[in-house]
């Protein structure tokens, strides 16, 4: 696992790796038994501080992600895989091409990351709007 931190996305470097951590997980790239980078490890890649690491590796370990063990290491508890996210799964092959067409039609990085969050918003609204009249009916937002 190698963390990267976008020191200009105006998010905590400690969220960035509980989410970069969540994904892994989400896409089986990380499995229960495998040991996390140490935060020394982590410091050395990213240059960020030590406990910035350890705040974060306590916040997954509070969801019951991962546990640490005394001397030993931070390990992954539990997944959070699903087999459609799999590196080879038809879904992910769909996305690749999604992908692949994307850039051909010329689309920059933010084009294809605005299409993709009105898609998901759109599909799977969050907690507070699945609340409200008329969520997940796949209305558009042009007159609200």
């Amino acid at each position: 696992m190698t963390y990267r931190i976008e020191r200009r996305s105006g998010v905590a470097a400690y969220q960035q790796i509980v989410r970069q951590t969540k994904q892994a997980l989400r896409l089986g790239q990380l499995a229960p038994g495998d040991k996390l980078p140490s935060a020394a490890e982590v410091v050395a890649a990213t240059a960020i501080n030590p406990n910035t690491v350890l705040k974060a590796y306590r916040e997954l370990e509070s969801e019951g992600l991962v546990e640490a063990r005394q001397g030993v290491g931070t390990f992954v508890r539990r997944s959070l895989a699903q087999p459609g996210a799999a590196a080879d799964s038809p879904l992910r092959d769909g996305l690749r091409a999604w992908m692949a067409a994307a850039r051909a039609a010329d689309l920059g990085r933010e084009d294809v990351a605005a299409l993709l969050t009105a898609a998901l918003d759109e599909s799977f609204p969050r907690a507070a709007d699945a609340r409200l009249p008329g969520a997940g009916t796949h209305r558009t937002h042009e007159h609200d």
